[in-house]
C-alpha cells in the first residue's frame, strides 16, 4: 500500500484549522443554546470530530515515516553491494535510487536531482535528513557523511549500520508487542468504568428518585447525575486514549485515535443505557 507524505505545513494547517473551526462552532452555539440540554452534546460532538483531521494527518505521517525506516536496511545493503563493484558512494546511492524502496525511493531521487543541480553530496544528504526527519535517519546521516569524508572501504561502515538499523526496528516491534496488553488494560478499565456508571445510575439514582418524599430525597437528581457521569466519561476516555498512545507508540498525539474510539463508544453507551 502506497504511503502518503504529509508536509509540516499541511500538518499545521490541519491542526490549526480544525481547532479554529471547532472553537467557532462551540462559541456560536453557546450564544443560542446556552443552558440547553443539547448544548453539551453539541460541544462533545464538535470536540470529537475536531480531533479527526489531526488524528488522520498524524496517522498518515506516522505510516510514511515508518515506511522510510523499514527500507533503510535494504538501502544500506544495496549500497554495500554497489560499492563492492567499485562504485563511489554517490554513484552507489544514485544506482540505489533506481530500485523500489517504497517511500524512501522518492526522497533518494530528490537527493540525486539536487546533486545534478550542483549541490554537494553532503548538503544533499543533510537536506534528505531534514525532509525525512525520523530518528533513524538523524542517527545514520552523520555516519554516512563521515564515511564519505574518510574514504577507503566505506562498505565496512554501511554493513554494520544496516545491521544496527535492522536490530533497532526489531526492538521497536518487540516493544510494541509487549505494550499491547497494557493498551488493552486501558480499554478494559474504561469499559468497566462505563459499565459501573450505567449500573449505578439505573440501580440507584433512577430508583431513588421514585421514592416518596417521606423516605427522604437524594442529593442529586437523575439529570444532574447523568450530566456528571457524562463529564467523567469524557475525561476518562480522552486522557485514557492519550496514555494508550504514549505507551504504545511513544507519542501523545498517537493516542488521539484511541481517544476518539473511547469517546464515541462511551457517548453511545451513555445515550443508549442512561
Amino acid at each position: 500500500m502506497k504511503t502518503l507524505k504529509i508536509k509540516e505545513k499541511q500538518k499545521k494547517i490541519a491542526e490549526i484549522g480544525s481547532i479554529l473551526i471547532g472553537i467557532s462552532i462551540i462559541l456560536i452555539s453557546g450564544l443560542f443554546l446556552w443552558n440547553q440540554p443539547i448544548f453539551e452534546d453539541l460541544v462533545f460532538l464538535t470536540f470529537t470530530f475536531m480531533l479527526l483531521p489531526i488524528t488522520i494527518v498524524e496517522y498518515l505521517d506516522y505510516r510514511w515515516r515508518k515506511a522510510i525506516d523499514q527500507h533503510l536496511p535494504d538501502l544500506f545493503r544495496s549500497i554495500v553491494q554497489a560499492q563492492q563493484t567499485g562504485m563511489t558512494l554517490p554513484q552507489a546511492i544514485e544506482e540505489a535510487a533506481k530500485r523500489d524502496y517504497g517511500a524512501l525511493t522518492a526522497e533518494l531521487r530528490k537527493m540525486n536531482t539536487q546533486i545534478s543541480w550542483g549541490i554537494s553530496f553532503e548538503e544533499a544528504l543533510q537536506s534528505l535528513g531534514r525532509r525525512v526527519n525520523t530518528v533513524l535517519i538523524q542517527r545514520t546521516i552523520p555516519l554516512v557523511i563521515e564515511a564519505s569524508r574518510s574514504g577507503g572501504k566505506v562498505e565496512k561502515v554501511f554493513d554494520p549500520m544496516g545491521k544496527f538499523v535492522q536490530t533497532t526496528l526489531l526492538l521497536e516491534k518487540e516493544r510494541k508487542t509487549q505494550t499491547r496488553p497494557y493498551i488493552a488494560i486501558i480499554y478494559v478499565a474504561f469499559y468497566v468504568f462505563l459499565f459501573t456508571i450505567i449500573l449505578l445510575f439505573n440501580s440507584f439514582f433512577v430508583q431513588a428518585s421514585e421514592l416518596p418524599p417521606a423516605m427522604g430525597k437524594i442529593t442529586l437528581t437523575p439529570e444532574e447525575a447523568k450530566r456528571i457521569f457524562f463529564h467523567m466519561t469524557t475525561i476518562q476516555a480522552f486522557f485514557g486514549g492519550l496514555i494508550a498512545g504514549k505507551m504504545g507508540e511513544g507519542s501523545i498525539k498517537a493516542g488521539l485515535k484511541h481517544s476518539i474510539i473511547l469517546l464515541i463508544t462511551g457517548y453511545i453507551g451513555l445515550r443508549i443505557f442512561l
